[in-house]
């Protein structure tokens, strides 16, 4: 049995990278189930239930924009002879290994998420506690960590949402494949769906392809 809360999150920018771009980071049209799945984490999360995404709805059009952003190049290595140096300190300097991407991100979003928890049966918790305390945090602006689309310099703000604000789009889209989410299970398998934004409203209940 499933648990549904709905939550409104928005922001001036989001960046939810296609795997397909090797390089330049360009964004889908809508925010992932794996992304919204994030944002309701950072809210809350414990090990007793598992969240689950059913519809993103989209509030505002579909905007995009170029904007350039500093990147490490390179990932800090930490490897067994660093390790052993003990009096020496683990860092990188990013004067020395900046450089500078293209991204193209989406402007000013808005989106509901619509979504339930399951029991993953570790402990006896009861559900309704669950669904009270998500929804007393979502209604504080409580959270384990600020929430964000897809980059941690996009941050989330976000409120409890009793009924779905209309949206501004009409008609049906077809938005290709769209990663659904990682299978850690499974060697983090990427999982993707072929999403269909219909109304302004992407059903994320597909079955999805590895």
């Amino acid at each position: 049995m499933g648990y549904g809360v709905k939550l409104k999150v928005w922001g001036e920018y989001a960046l939810f990278t296609r795997p397909e771009m090797k390089v330049e980071r360009v964004s889908y049209d809508v925010m992932t189930p794996s992304a919204a799945r994030g944002i309701l984490e950072a809210i809350y999360w414990k090990p007793a239930i598992r969240w689950m995404i059913d519809r993103i709805h989209v509030l505002k059009p579909i905007q995009f924009e170029n904007i350039r952003r500093n990147e490490l190049s390179n990932k800090a290595s930490v490897n067994a002879t660093i390790m052993r140096e003990v009096n020496k300190p683990v860092y990188q300097h990013i004067e020395d290994d900046r450089q500078q991407r293209a991204s193209l991100v989406l402007k000013n979003v808005a989106y509901v998420i619509e979504a339930h928890f399951e029991l993953t049966g570790v402990d006896s918790s009861d559900p309704g506690k669950h669904l009270a305390v998500f929804e007393r945090r979502a209604k504080k602006g409580q959270c384990f960590h600020r929430p964000y689309f897809g980059c941690r310099e996009f941050p989330v703000s976000f409120e409890w949402c009793d009924e779905i604000p209309d949206s501004k789009l009409a008609g049906e889209q077809h938005l290709g494949f769209i990663l659904h989410d990682i299978d850690y299970s499974k060697s983090m398998t990427a999982q993707f769906f072929r999403a269909i934004m219909l109304n302004g409203v992407m059903d994320c209940r597909k079955e999805v392809v590895t």
